[in-house]
């Protein structure tokens, strides 16, 4: 069944060229796009800067809240008055991709029947080259040459490299996926797990279901959690799964920080059990100043923006673009969230 002409409200800044795309791709919308009233990006393809409007600007955007039917991303500015304030939504399309726990705090999915789509496949790529960076600067010894380069010192030393050590996934899907292609042309052997290990996954050379947990975490030499936070995947990772890692292991974080046990992680740094860690995502965002995490010079600390690339915008208005189309024809719409799997 064919959708009628919907109202679509933008809610974080979008540049120029990309309100334009949407206006073209699909003429029968009504785009309404207002920078003044929406947070100041405080960098490229910033999507959660809080706006600051007086009470006049709060009041126009309220009204225009009011009229759509679509947004482009949730407004920051009233999360939790949302749904008695967009009385005529129906469709909200994210700029992210682990939206679950998000909709699930402020029970969108109890209070409306909105649908919710995601960013899934958009911050793939980006996440997957930290990853492989990560991995990369471990095997080669950038500790070890930060530290001589401090001390003006030079000395020979060897490294070692990608090839033949074992990669461990933890949540095979688009990222997890994306970062077992980038490791296999490093001809790494490629493990990991996900719900259903049945569908055979390019690039993985062995795919356990989610009891295997413990069989992958005991062969990798790198260990990348790529998993959705469901209660389900909540501390997945403690102390007893960090045990298993073999001796000089990389765990890299790419999840979220409640699948780590945050304690017991830095612990087993601590020990030196660990060779190091690439940490995106945290308990505690952002990062208390007090965290040892800080001062370790084998951890690799992301402020949370290993997804954000210079790229992101133009993947998502395109991602926006289909799904707009698809909702106008009634299609089946892509990357819908499912509130009870959160995912």
């Amino acid at each position: 069944m064919t959708q009628a002409a919907p109202t679509i409200l933008i809610a974080s800044y979008l540049e120029p060229e990309y309100i334009a795309q949407i206006q073209q791709q699909v003429p029968q919308a009504n785009v309404i796009y207002r920078p003044d009233l929406l947070g100041q990006p405080r960098y490229k393809n910033d999507h959660t800067s809080r706006p600051e409007r007086d009470e006049a600007q709060e009041a126009e955007w309220r009204g225009l809240l009011a009229q759509a039917d679509i947004l482009f991303d949730f407004d920051y500015g009233n999360l939790e008055d949302l749904p008695e304030l967009a009385t005529n939504l129906k469709w909200v399309q994210a700029t992210s991709a682990g939206i679950g726990q998000f909709v699930k705090r402020r029970h969108y999915d109890t209070r409306t029947d909105w649908i919710f789509t995601t960013a899934s496949g958009v911050h793939a790529r980006p996440l997957a080259e930290f990853a492989l960076m990560t991995m990369l600067m471990f095997a080669k010894e950038y500790t070890y040459l930060q530290s001589e380069k401090a001390a003006h010192h030079w000395a020979r030393y060897s490294a070692t490299e990608l090839a033949g050590k074992t990669l461990g996934v933890i949540g095979l899907g688009s990222i997890g996926e994306e970062v077992a292609r980038l490791a296999s042309a490093f001809e790494m052997r490629v493990i990991g797990n996900r719900r259903d290990p049945s569908q055979k996954v390019p690039y993985v050379d062995e795919l356990y279901g989610h009891d295997g947990l413990h069989d992958v975490i005991k062969q990798a030499d790198y260990l990348v959690l790529a998993t959705p936070h469901t209660p389900e995947t909540e501390g997945m990772i403690g102390a007893e799964e960090l045990a298993l890692l073999p001796e000089g292991a990389v765990l890299v974080n790419i999840a979220r920080g409640a699948v780590v046990d945050e304690p017991a992680l830095i612990e087993v740094l601590q020990s030196g059990k660990l060779r190091g860690a690439g940490l995106d995502v945290f308990a505690e965002e952002p990062l208390p100043a007090e965290s040892p995490l800080w001062d370790m010079p084998n951890v690799i600390i992301s402020p949370h923006s290993a997804s954000t690339a210079d790229t992101e915008n133009q993947k998502i208005v395109a991602l926006f673009c289909d799904n707009l189309q698809r909702y106008l024809a009634g299609e089946p719409m892509l990357n819908v969230l499912d509130t009870e799997k959160l995912y």
